[in-house]
């Protein structure tokens, strides 16, 4: 079991046809991911990867291929907007990888996603990977293997550490969870290890802290 995503999980790429998105969604459909669309802004209705078809809206993309989650690879200045439409469309899950998101506008969108009641994972986060069922995100695959050990981390580079190290003791992850380390995000450490509590299948937990604010503080409380 795993939290947030599994194989299940019907994924759609804010920014498909850009080169980030793009490189990433190739990475994700060899892992295995249900990404089942995309969005880029008039260039409805083109092809991605053959098979991947691309929408104008959140809200098309999501009456076609009945998603339940978004990941967001979009520039900074876009990234609130694509935020608040994927929550307009009723996406319950938005993973936004983008970094350089100003302060101001995270409070205007996480204030609006809590009355939406969605779940928003970064931004300026690598994302999640449950091994052998999903990756979403950035994260590289091939650094871990199932298990029962919840990841949660503010740090990117430190995460694939982790995993890594992980792996090479025969020890599996059951979900990876990257929060991001903006001042101003969706999803914090409690969050996550409340989530994990509930996982019957997560029996331990490592979580990975970053210089700045007192997240980790919390979390010890």
């Amino acid at each position: 079991m795993s939290i947030l995503v599994n194989k299940n999980t019907r994924l759609l790429v804010q920014g498909i046809t850009g080169n980030e998105g793009l490189f990433h969604t190739t990475q994700m459909v060899a892992y295995g991911t249900q990404v089942v669309g995309g969005i880029t802004p008039g260039k409805g209705g083109e092809w991605v990867l053959e098979k991947i078809p691309v929408f104008d809206s959140v809200r098309s993309a999501k009456e076609n291929t009945d998603a339940n989650a978004t990941i967001i690879f979009v520039p900074a200045r876009f990234a609130p907007d694509a935020m608040f439409e994927a929550a307009d469309a009723g996406i319950p899950l938005i993973i936004c990888i983008t970094e350089g998101v100003a302060i101001s506008d995270m409070m205007r969108v996480r204030n609006y996603l809590d009355q939406k009641n969605v779940r928003l994972i970064g931004p300026n986060c690598p994302g999640l990977l449950t091994p052998g069922e999903a990756k979403v995100g950035i994260i590289p695959g091939n650094i871990a293997i199932p298990g029962n050990v919840g990841v949660v981390s503010r740090s990117g580079t430190l995460t694939y550490e982790v995993l890594y190290a992980m792996k090479n003791l025969g020890m599996g992850a059951s979900t990876c969870v990257g929060i991001g380390g903006d001042p101003v995000n969706g999803t914090n450490f409690v969050d996550v290890l409340e989530m994990f509590e509930d996982d019957p299948h997560t029996e331990k937990v490592i979580m990975i802290g970053e210089i700045g604010g007192n997240e980790e503080e919390k979390a010890a409380e």
